[in-house]
């Protein structure tokens, strides 16, 4: 297996939660969506990277992503974030050993997280950057009334990047679609087929832009971390 890795960005989504556009909105003087290609750009372990992004966005993204040496030519998105995906696999230019599947919506994501994970993924084949989960957790019944309390102990919410082998990465999504099945990530993917995912914690804010707050919360994190830092 070659050590080329390449990035699959899922920037597909509707931001209906948000109420505009996320990804073209500003993030301490860029787009999100530039903010988050950033670091594959500068991570030295990247080949390549493949956008996954709306019909909406096309032509917008081509004119707001000019400059990166790294990227490929955009790819169409699915109605779901598994046949984005899916979609981005099948871009993929001259069999990497690797891909790294990253959310558009994640711009606080560091060199080194991108290099954590692929070293795991190396490792294991399989690898996913999350954070152990500290808040109390209630369960909810349908009238949003408090219904019993989740132990947290060994839980951990998932982030991304999320990197694996690729031929493990298609097996799995092959797995997904032959039996139209539905994920909200990759390791969910890989899971089913019973393969291990090494957990990588992330050493920095991680968080996705969901909520119009979000920005000021992401905007603040940029500005903290140390002139130089990735």
């Amino acid at each position: 297996m070659n050590d080329i890795l390449d990035a699959i960005i899922v920037a597909a989504g509707s931001s209906r939660r948000m109420g505009f556009d996320k990804m073209t909105a500003d993030l301490a003087g860029r787009p999100v969506i530039a903010r988050t290609i950033e670091a594959f750009e500068r991570c030295a372990g990247v080949r390549h990277i493949h956008v996954v992004t709306s019909v909406e966005n096309h032509v917008r993204f081509a004119d707001l992503l000019k400059g990166f040496a790294k990227l490929r030519p955009f790819v169409l998105g699915g109605a779901r974030r598994h046949l984005s995906v899916w979609n981005g696999l099948h871009a993929l230019e001259g069999s990497p050993g690797f891909v790294t599947v990253h959310d558009g919506a994640r711009p606080l994501v560091t060199t080194g997280m991108i290099e954590q994970s692929f070293q795991k993924a190396r490792e294991m084949g399989a690898a996913c950057v999350a954070q152990p989960v500290t808040d109390t957790l209630k369960r909810a019944d349908a009238a949003q009334h408090l219904a019993g309390s989740v132990d947290r102990d060994g839980l951990w919410a998932m982030e991304t990047p999320q990197t694996f082998a690729v031929a493990l990465l298609r097996r799995a999504y092959e797995n997904v679609m032959a039996k139209n099945l539905i994920v909200t990530d990759e390791t969910s993917a890989v899971e089913l087929l019973g393969v291990p995912v090494a957990l990588v914690p992330a050493e920095d804010w991680n968080f996705k832009i969901t909520y119009p707050r979000d920005l000021a919360l992401a905007t603040f994190a940029l500005n903290s971390r140390r002139p130089g830092s990735s």
